[in-house]
């Protein structure tokens, strides 16, 4: 009889002791789940934060290329329009003095900065743009990835068990608001 006791104790000690075990170890493949969608989370906030900068610097800086050509180019064309037909020889050197600073100031930036030219920037700014996008969806995919594994978890019976155990619920994943599904109207 008492061997029969110690193997019933036995018996329950084991299965005890494996209830224990995969307790534990269920418990920590949900935690471990649940940081890789913070992680995946963070990452969004990265990609968030890094589309805010490079478009807020590639607009002003498209902004600033684009006006100093214009402003460029403005000053010629008023120059030219606002010349009389017959000039003096002193309008004629004041417009030659001026057309050659402008042509000067035009060589000089071109030289010290080739992309000046605004197609070269507004091409970069839309390569930057659709990296940025990229790099965005990208962190959104891993993040509804981590959720629907977690969730997974959650709802399968006997993980849920322990789930609810330790007060875990289901993620929501990310969805773009209505407002924020729309494109970005950038205008220069």
């Amino acid at each position: 009889m008492i061997d029969g006791i110690w193997i019933a104790l036995i018996v329950i000690g084991v299965l005890f002791l494996s209830v224990l075990i995969w307790y534990i170890g269920t418990m920590n493949t949900l935690r471990q789940k649940e940081v890789k969608v913070e992680e995946a989370e963070s990452g969004i906030d990265v990609a968030l934060t890094k589309r805010f900068d490079v478009l807020s610097k590639m607009v002003n800086t498209v902004k600033g290329y684009a006006k100093h050509e214009a402003e460029t180019f403005e000053k010629v064309v008023k120059w030219r329009a606002g010349l009389p037909k017959e000039l003096s020889l002193e309008q004629k050197q004041e417009f030659q003095q001026k057309m050659d600073a402008v042509q000067s100031g035009i060589n000089v930036a071109v030289e010290a900065y080739p992309d000046l030219k605004a197609e070269k920037v507004f091409t970069n700014l839309q390569r930057s743009i659709s990296d940025v996008e990229e790099h965005l969806q990208a962190a959104r995919r891993l993040y509804n990835s981590n959720v629907s594994l977690l969730n997974k978890r959650i709802v399968t019976f006997p993980t849920s068990i322990v789930a609810g155990m330790i007060g875990m619920s289901r993620k929501a994943f990310f969805e773009a608001e209505a407002s924020k599904r729309a494109d970005v109207d950038i205008s220069f």
